[in-house]
Formats: structure tokens, C-alpha cells, sequence
């Protein structure tokens, strides 16, 4: 078997403009999971097992070490620690069987947590979501500098995560940066 080494998306040491700091997190392993028709209910046991609760339309479950986000109509995002949960996808396929359609999502997603005081005023320029009327947990998929991104709030009132695509995620970075620079 060979030998891999995954490598970050960006790459880039976090970066502190003004009180934003703003930093890719490479430590999440993230899998989708789609309910298949007629397995709804089993899909939401699994799930419930995994995560204490199912995420509904616009939240997240801050669970730990899992946590997840509703993405569509029976359809997640599940993610965890990449150190424990490289295998996230495999994990959750072996608990749900043919319940859902499970796909390996870590390597197609580039994460960024965004943390600071001013960062619901680069949130505003950044994107449309109602940042400043988010509470922890909710999570929205918008678009940030033409990219379709999930926004969620995370628990710290000065903190978020974006997920992006992670072939722009230099573009995302950049449009981060120049947000932050923005409000500082």
C-alpha cells in the first residue's frame, strides 16, 4: 500500500488582521450522508446514535467528537476530529448499511474558522446570511466571493466555520483576508 500524505487545501498559517483571526482548519474529517427512499427512519436512528440528536433545517449539532449539519431534505454533513475519524465515511457506512448513500467528503471541503470581535461586520460584507440574529448552532449555506459555502455559527459568539470548495479555496482565502482588512 502506499504511503500518502494529505495535504491542506491552503496550506497558510492562521492570519490576524485587527481582532479577526482567520485560520484553516485542517483537523476535520467530513462525510455526506443521504437517507435512500424508504430508509428515512433508519437513517435517523443511526444517526440519532451517532449525534445524540439530528440536525433539522438550518442547524447543527455541536456534538462531540461528531457533530453535523442538515445540508437538504434527508440529507448531512458529518464531521469529526481527522485524527479519530480519518475514516469518517467507512465509519458511518458501517452503521448505516444500505440505509444511505455515505460519500467522503474531507478532501472536497476547505474549512476555515473565522474568530474575532469584529467578525459579525466582515460576515456582513462577506456574505447575506443574518449574522448578527444567528445563535450557535445554526448554519446556512450561502455564497461568498461566487462560491457556494455553509456558514455555521459555532458556540463562542465570535466564531464561525466555513466550509468552501476546496479547489477555490485560495479565491475563499483571499476573499477572507480582504473582509478582514476591510472592518480592521
Amino acid at each position: 500500500m502506499h504511503d500518502l500524505t494529505p495535504t491542506p487545501g491552503l496550506g497558510a498559517p492562521p492570519q490576524t488582521i485587527g481582532t479577526v483571526i482567520i485560520a484553516e482548519n485542517t483537523g476535520v474529517a467530513l462525510a455526506s450522508v443521504a437517507a435512500r427512499n424508504g430508509c428515512k427512519d433508519t437513517c435517523i436512528k443511526v444517526l440519532k446514535a451517532v449525534l445524540g440528536e439530528v440536525p433539522d433545517v438550518g442547524r447543527t449539532v455541536l456534538h462531540d467528537p461528531e457533530a453535523g449539519f442538515w445540508m437538504g431534505p434527508d440529507q448531512w454533513m458529518i464531521g469529526a476530529p481527522m485524527g479519530t475519524h480519518e475514516d469518517i465515511a467507512d465509519q458511518l457506512k458501517a452503521k448505516l448499511g444500505d440505509a444511505a448513500s455515505v460519500t467522503e467528503q474531507s478532501g472536497a471541503w476547505v474549512v476555515f474558522d473565522v474568530t474575532g470581535e469584529r467578525m459579525p461586520d466582515m460576515c456582513e460584507i462577506l456574505c447575506n446570511i443574518p449574522i448578527r440574529k444567528m445563535v450557535a448552532g445554526d448554519v446556512l449555506r450561502t455564497m461568498i466571493h461566487q462560491l457556494g459555502c455553509f456558514v455555521i455559527r459555532r458556540a463562542a459568539d465570535d466564531h464561525i466555520r466555513i466550509l468552501g470548495p476546496r479547489a477555490s479555496a485560495q479565491s475563499l482565502h483571499h476573499t477572507l483576508i480582504t473582509a478582514a482588512t476591510s472592518v480592521a
